[in-house]
């Protein structure tokens, strides 16, 4: 059983934390210690200045507080964000605190995965620790 799970959770309509939520209740050890992360995409420059600083505060506060909303209905769960790509701030936090597993969520691979990589198949590659994908 694993002891420090890292959940990356993307709130939007292609993705539901259900599957990886499940899996981590499997797999999680009594006293788990379990991370709902959120990765902010980092928006380009060209782009922030024609979008309100109120806009993208409100953003960020309603996807925290619907973390936090998930976080409750699970013990020992805490609720972290980050800016930056997905796939390396997902690794480079796993890194940085020490845990043993990731659950990620992934979709079906398209022509674009093939060149680009999903998310998933970064962390994978790159993880520090196991990673459990739920498709």
């Amino acid at each position: 059983m694993y002891k420090n799970i890292l959940v990356p959770i993307a709130l939007d309509h292609d993705h539901s934390p259900t599957g990886a939520l499940e899996a981590v209740k499997a797999l999680a050890d009594d006293t788990a210690n379990i991370i709902l992360l959120h990765v902010f995409d980092i928006v380009p420059a060209y782009v922030a200045s024609q979008v309100p600083p109120d806009v993208r505060k409100e953003a960020r506060k309603y996807v925290l507080d619907e973390l936090e909303a998930i976080a409750k209905t699970i013990p020992n769960a805490t609720v972290a964000s980050d800016d930056g790509n997905a796939g390396t701030v997902i690794v480079d936090y796993a890194e940085e605190h020490d845990v043993d597993l990731i659950v990620v969520a992934s979709h079906r691979p398209g022509m674009q995965d093939y060149f680009l990589g999903s998310t998933a198949a970064r962390v994978v590659r790159h993880a520090p620790c196991s990673v459990h994908v739920i498709r």
